[in-house]
């Protein structure tokens, strides 16, 4: 079974991305002269948003052979399924790995200390799958 799953994109993100489209254009309204002569003033600006791009648009989840893996721009890797022991639905870690976009996703426990944070489109959807592959998750839905 392989299947894919969309990274939820409610959080910050799309208006950063917004933000540093627009700042650019409006500050070459205000002062086209400067720009015109210099226009490399723009360099400092797109590097950010080329990082926050990327990882905008590369953010997926996927089970494939007994693993889940994931990739978030540079951040990438997979679980075995076997491994995962508890999954915290409804809420958001603020510390350690997170290849997510969103709050309020799953917080998958593996291995005896090891966690990390995902946010799917459809937490629910992404439980099921993992729960018949495991049926041992112990499955933790928080308000």
């Amino acid at each position: 079974m392989v299947k894919k799953y969309k990274a939820n994109r409610k959080g910050p993100i799309p208006y950063m991305i917004a933000l540093l489209v627009l700042l650019p254009i409006v500050i070459y309204v205000t002062n086209t002269e400067d720009f015109s002569e210099q226009p490399y003033m723009l360099l400092p600006l797109i590097a950010p948003l080329a990082l926050l791009l990327w990882v905008f648009l590369s953010t997926w989840y996927q089970i494939a052979n007994g693993k889940l893996k994931y990739k978030s721009g540079f951040l990438w890797g997979e679980i075995n399924i076997s491994d995962i022991r508890q999954l915290i639905v409804g809420e958001t870690m603020w510390a350690g790995l997170k290849p997510a976009l969103a709050s309020k996703g799953i917080i998958v426990k593996y291995n005896r200390y090891d966690e990390i944070y995902i946010a799917p489109e459809n937490n629910l959807e992404l439980i099921e799958d993992l729960r018949s592959l495991n049926p041992t998750i112990e499955v933790i839905i928080k308000k």
